[in-house]
């Protein structure tokens, strides 16, 4: 589904060449389910950034679908992220004018769907993360784990075949955790999605069925997962 063929992605300060990432060939299937861990300063952001077509490479190629992405317009590239990848960011990035169905609607706009079945998808996405009596809040009306959710509803209402996130339990307590990182691995076990998950977490990468290791700019690692089942029975629902 995915590749990347010695890709290199270099940053300038002053006089100093950083090598955020260096060198890295990385196949994805379809239907994976995976983390990419490593300390702060890996390359972590910065690989999922170029597997979501969010910045260019300095060298090397991205293909998705066997589709060198470096041979395409600025205009073929937005409509690739538009309707095949989907991201879920840390910040969830929701709107504060706008209620929950309302910010998972977002993306349809851009693709001009129309209004009625715009609504009747965000409201499909939200009933999905569990969340369809919150349709006409607004994100100050929501708890941590809701926004993240609504985030994941807006990741999912364009049915990608690649959901992409960055840090997304990084601001969440242990419980609100443990249910955002379930509902992907159900979304992915249902759907077929691919899941690709950066953390620093250790309790979100074990959820995985492979975890890949950064350090450096490079691949240190690349195992399967033990896809470990944790303790979050009795959790309050958020």
């Amino acid at each position: 589904m995915i590749e990347t063929r010695s890709v290199r992605k270099t940053y300038r300060v002053g006089e100093q060449e950083i090598r955020a990432v260096d060198g890295i060939d990385l196949s994805i299937g379809a239907g994976e389910f995976l983390s990419i861990v490593g300390p702060s300063g890996s390359g972590k952001t910065t690989l999922l950034h170029l597997l979501g077509c969010l910045d260019a490479p300095t060298s090397g190629q991205v293909l998705i679908d066997g589709t060198d992405t470096s041979t395409l317009t600025p205009t073929e590239l937005t409509r690739l992220r538009r309707e095949r990848i989907g991201f879920v960011f840390q910040e969830f990035n929701l709107l504060p004018v706008l209620d929950a169905a309302e910010n998972v609607e977002l993306p349809l706009r851009y693709m001009k769907v129309h209004p009625a079945e715009r609504r009747r998808r965000a409201l499909e996405a939200l009933e999905q993360v569990g969340l369809a009596d919150r349709a006409r809040n607004r994100p100050s009306q929501l708890s941590g784990g809701e926004q993240q959710r609504v985030a994941i509803a807006r990741a999912l209402v364009t049915r990608p075949s690649l959901v992409l996130a960055d840090e997304p339990t990084g601001e969440l307590d242990t419980r609100n955790t443990c249910l955002v990182i379930e509902l992907m691995r159900d979304l992915n076990r249902e759907t077929g999605q691919t899941f690709c998950i950066v953390t620093h977490d250790p309790l979100v990468a074990s959820y995985t069925r492979r975890v890949i290791t950064l350090r450096d700019g490079r691949i240190a690692s690349d195992l399967p997962g033990e896809e470990a089942e944790l303790a979050c029975e009795g959790r309050p629902e958020v």
